[in-house]
């Protein structure tokens, strides 16, 4: 193998027994594929296979799906739709493109926003260079190759000097195991897999399993047409008011100022144009403090927990917000008991992912809607006719329950989310130098700056984790990873080198970096998909990086002026 460089190419001369330059005309037989592979169609995958044809690149992109889309291919459940603002979530990196795109709504819906990614593929003739109807099974690195070989289900392989996983964090279904669901003679439907052609709930009895993100905007989306709907909560969800509308006016506004909003996200925590409050929650008189946050709720969306700087700092202050928010679901639920049990209060406001809602509170004043707490009746069954609920008794068997009731439904909607961040990257078997990715992460996932894994050579992640990702605007964050992504291999380019990795000193660094920061913070104390905790098994680790988009970017922009310290270049 050549020697290999830690984060310095200067006055290196190239290996003349390394793997061949791209652009070099190759040996017979030991050419790789592809320059590239780019696994995922979504917006990350495209944008790259985009940055990479424009320098000349080989690159190829392998779709598990039949169409362009990622997360808003799949995601078709009734009100799906995304929690950042349209002229926020969307490209950045082509101003004719910014302007001939008219958003309709504030926040966007499924269909159009999977529109926006069709229009993409095809204005820049990405199609052409896709696979679709196609997973990636497998991952093999050879190390005196150097290259990738990736195995897919229809048993082909290809390989590519290069492999880039535009994989998605929300991805991979989380699947709970429910006793009889295999007998229950009604239908079956997961949010993350709703079938394409749509389904028909007018009048049904409804049974959703879930109350987060992709449950709320079910609920409230079906509860208009069904004929009965019972919502089974586990954990209920803090969601602040969209106030969701048409968008032409907004739209319009952004376009005079589109360069100033995009450098600010850029640079800001979030990723996306949210003012940081600058004052203490902990220290503001109350009525200033109720003045702030009526401001927010009125303007709606997830900058409501950016009012105050201490908010998921300070414990007191984190109670204050929180208590905002249950008193504003109290006025909106008619029932004080049903209002109740909507409200958190198992865990700090903002440490999971806030959901952004469009009437989801008030939908459990229609006469048609009913709650199952699942903390005091949990789900004991699935029967043909519907789902059993019951505090098991004593002896704890079959039969002997102190409460026990059975909930007829005709339809089933499983809202269970995702294997979060980690799972699209370990459900493929990646092997490199030495253990396979999945053992490596076992305990958690180890990266450097979220896009390299050591002892995995030329494969990146885009937006993985310890990177903002999650905790950002994923767009702001794609973009980001795929233009240093870029760079970096036409730094390769540039100077002969044909392989990057990151040194394992350097992930040790980042990965205590990472936890560092958020053990600073109450985000670890919710039992969230941030921390993996809704995958059993999985072990809890608080997996985004929480430092802001902003300093990220000034990390990862350093990482890169300084030779890309802290990467192994051979």
């Amino acid at each position: 193998m050549p020697d290999r460089l830690s984060g310095t190419t200067q006055g290196f001369a190239p290996d003349p027994d390394a793997a061949p330059h791209p652009d070099a005309a190759p040996h017979p037989g030991t050419a790789p594929d592809h320059d590239v592979l780019i696994i995922g169609a979504g917006f990350a995958g495209l944008y790259q296979l985009h940055r990479l044809r424009e320098l000349g690149h080989d690159a190829r992109i392998i779709e598990a799906g039949d169409d362009v889309g990622g997360t808003w291919y799949w995601n078709r459940y009734p009100g799906a739709r995304c929690d950042i603002e349209s002229v926020e979530y969307s490209y950045s990196f082509d101003p004719e493109l910014q302007d001939e795109w008219d958003w309709s709504e504030r926040y966007a819906a499924q269909p159009e926003l999977l529109a926006y990614a069709q229009h993409v593929a095809d204005r820049y003739g990405l199609r052409e260079d896709i696979t679709f109807g196609t997973r990636v099974e497998r991952l093999d690195w050879d190390d005196e190759a150097g290259r990738w070989t990736v195995t897919t289900d229809d048993g082909a392989s290809r390989t590519a000097r290069y492999v880039i996983a535009a994989t998605g964090c929300l991805s991979v279904p989380s699947r709970p195991e429910f006793e009889g669901l295999t007998d229950f003679a009604g239908e079956v439907y997961r949010t993350s897999r709703w079938p394409h052609e749509g389904v028909d709930l007018t009048g049904k009895r409804v049974a959703v399993i879930g109350t987060g993100s992709s449950g709320l905007q079910t609920i409230t989306a079906i509860a208009p047409v069904v004929g009965e709907l019972t919502v089974f909560q586990r954990t209920p969800s803090y969601a602040v008011p969209a106030h969701n509308g048409p968008n032409a006016q907004r739209l319009a506004d952004a376009r005079k100022r589109y360069s100033e909003i995009r450098e600010h996200s850029r640079m800001s925590r979030t990723g996306f144009g949210c003012p940081e409050g600058t004052l203490l929650l902990a220290d503001t008189p109350a009525e200033e403090a109720r003045r702030e946050f009526d401001t927010r709720w009125a303007d709606g969306g997830l900058c409501f927990s950016s009012a105050f700087k201490d908010i998921l700092r300070d414990a007191r202050a984190n109670e204050i917000a929180a208590e905002y928010v249950r008193d504003r679901i109290r006025a909106k639920v008619e029932d004080p008991q049903l209002a109740e049990k909507l409200s958190p209060r198992t865990y700090p406001i903002a440490s999971k992912r806030m959901c952004v809602d469009t009437g989801y509170f008030e939908v459990y004043n229609q006469p048609n809607v009913s709650l199952v707490d699942l903390n005091e009746q949990p789900i004991r069954r699935i029967t043909e006719r519907g789902i059993v609920t019951g505090v098991t008794g004593e002896a704890g068997k079959a039969g002997e329950a102190d409460d026990e009731r059975e909930h007829a439904c005709d339809v089933i909607v499983l809202a269970t989310g995702f294997d979060a961040m980690t799972g699209a990257l370990t459900a493929m078997d990646i092997r490199g130098t030495g253990p396979t990715l999945r053992e490596k992460w076992a305990h958690g996932p180890r990266t450097y700056l979220g896009l390299m894994s050591a002892g995995f050579p030329n494969l990146f992640t885009i937006t993985g984790p310890q990177s903002p990702s999650v905790l950002s605007n994923m767009m702001t964050s794609i973009e980001y990873h795929v233009d240093w992504i870029t760079r970096a291999l036409e730094h390769l380019r540039a100077h002969g080198l044909h392989r990057m990795e990151a040194a394992p000193e350097a992930e040790d660094n980042w990965v205590n970096t990472t936890n560092d920061l958020a053990a600073r913070t109450l985000m670890p104390q919710a039992a969230s998909w941030y921390m993996g905790a809704n995958i059993p098994g999985k072990q809890r680790v608080f997996m985004p990086f929480i430092g802001g988009v902003g300093t990220y970017r000034q990390i990862g922009d350093g990482v890169a002026t300084a030779h890309y310290h802290g990467f192994e270049l051979a």
